[in-house]
């Protein structure tokens, strides 16, 4: 009787110290405005959908760009990204959203953008973390998230993306995992806005 005391007692703590550390996500409610600020110090407001997000009192396309300043796919990729953000910037927005990544100063992030040539819309907002795990559960991707990650939003839906790895089997999905090509994300652009 001594032993199972002293076993459950045991449990009872590794129970109760679980529980304190666990961070519970509380989800977005539609009409929720998230206000995101840039590191260079442009504001921006996100309004939650019913099931996804869009600018407030925009009709953009919106990409949110979920990625690390150390990842090499996404150094590789932010020149391109910006040069379509450029070209595209009346009717598509780039939210880069940094993720994975210790470096929580601005100035790090800025030299990321100088020596990257990103100079679209990046945040590192305290409100990322729970903006990330809203985006993953409303697509429900349920594996371990790798970056960069991508989704694309058109009047606060996600959309169908195409396979930029070519692990799907050509099949669509609601997010690009990995470094995606300039043309395959204006082909899956100039779809989408068709679309009606």
């Amino acid at each position: 009787m001594r032993y199972f005391l002293i076993l459950f007692s045991f449990f009872v703590l590794i129970a109760c110290s679980n529980n304190e550390q666990e961070v519970v996500f509380e989800p977005y409610k539609t009409g929720d405005i998230i206000n995101l600020t840039s590191v260079a110090g442009a504001s921006i407001e996100i309004e939650r959908t019913q099931n996804g997000f869009k600018l407030k009192n925009s009709d953009k396309i919106i990409m949110f760009d979920i990625f690390g300043t150390y990842c090499t796919p996404c150094q590789k990729e932010a020149p391109y990204l910006m040069d379509y953000q450029i070209e595209h910037n009346n009717d598509f927005m780039i939210i880069g959203l940094v993720y994975f990544d210790d470096s929580d100063k601005a100035s790090i992030i800025k030299n990321f953008a100088k020596k990257y040539n990103a100079y679209y819309f990046i945040s590192n907002d305290s409100e990322i973390t729970r903006l990330v795990e809203q985006i993953t559960m409303d697509i429900n991707y349920k594996r371990a998230l790798e970056i960069p990650f991508k989704v694309v939003l058109k009047d606060g839906i996600y959309q169908d993306l195409s396979d930029n790895l070519g692990e799907r089997g050509g099949q669509m999905a609601k997010f690009y995992l990995g470094e995606v090509k300039t043309e395959l994300l204006a082909k899956d652009i100039q779809r989408i806005q068709k679309m009606e």
